[in-house]
């Protein structure tokens, strides 16, 4: 196989880079519609596309803003230009601008329920099969690995076998998926989902990157590193509060049990 790799259309050639990009964007949101159809939403039609749009602004600039990070010697050069503004966007910047975004929004309409369950497994698909179109792009996504000497090294066409960062993304994406999927149908608070979508998803790549040729900006981890670090601190009190010893005398029910319909969640803030 050559890198990057296109798909021909007659007489069209199409990266396949965004080809699977958009089929990620579109996968991703009929698993989402999917799952809110048979799950039930605790928020009505008007709300939750609020949510959505605020989700999909956040993660468009958030995925932006820390792709700039990635290099900052290369962004400090050329911080007067404007075609800066518009190269590349990651993933881990993506999820952090929508989380927020998101939080603003609840905000200002008075949202206070956790909201992002149903994300989180359109999330895995969509990453998933984003990954595809990674993988395919080669050395122009800059998302591979560093050299390696295991059998399954790829050379993406500089004559080095690398890493194939993004086909291990791509199996954790689907994994993470399936245990998210299976752990909707079971009793847990409200938000718990998608938290642990986040967490999960913030540890892997900050495992992950050290196997990826990036910038390291301090203490030896990039940008993205320390992004991820940030946010696993942010869900300290989550992680804190799944891994706790449960006292043997503490009968109480859970605050909060997600059901099957969205409408019988209890909140918990």
């Amino acid at each position: 196989m050559n890198f990057p790799f296109h798909v021909r259309f007659g007489p069209w050639t199409i990266s396949a880079h965004f080809l699977f990009e958009v089929l990620a964007y579109t996968t991703a949101f009929r698993v989402y519609q999917a799952l809110r159809k048979t799950r039930g939403d605790a928020l009505d039609d008007s709300r939750r596309w609020w949510i959505v749009a605020a989700a999909a602004v956040g993660a468009f600039l958030g995925g932006r803003v820390l792709a700039l990070l990635e290099n900052p010697r290369e962004l400090l050069s050329h911080w007067n230009e404007l075609y800066v503004l518009g190269a590349g966007k990651t993933i881990v910047g993506a999820l952090i601008g929508g989380l927020f975004a998101v939080e603003l929004v609840k905000k200002h309409l008075g949202i206070t329920r956790r909201t992002g369950d149903l994300f989180a497994v359109p999330l895995c698909v969509g990453i998933a099969v984003g990954r595809i179109g990674c993988f395919l792009e080669g050395l122009d996504d800059r998302t591979y690995g560093i050299a390696t000497s295991l059998p399954w090294g790829v050379n993406f066409g500089d004559g080095i076998f690398r890493h194939p960062t993004q086909l291990y993304e791509i199996v954790f994406a689907i994994l993470l998926g399936a245990f998210l999927f299976r752990r909707m149908a079971r009793p847990h608070a409200e938000g718990d989902i998608f938290k642990l979508f986040m967490v999960s998803y913030f540890t892997f790549r900050l495992l992950c990157d050290f196997l990826k040729p990036d910038h390291r900006t301090f203490v030896g981890l990039s940008s993205i590193q320390w992004a991820c670090v940030a946010m696993i601190v942010y869900y300290g009190p989550d992680i804190w509060r799944w891994v706790r010893p449960t006292p043997k005398n503490d009968t109480a029910e859970p605050l909060s049990l997600y059901k099957r319909r969205g409408t019988e969640n209890l909140d918990v803030s």
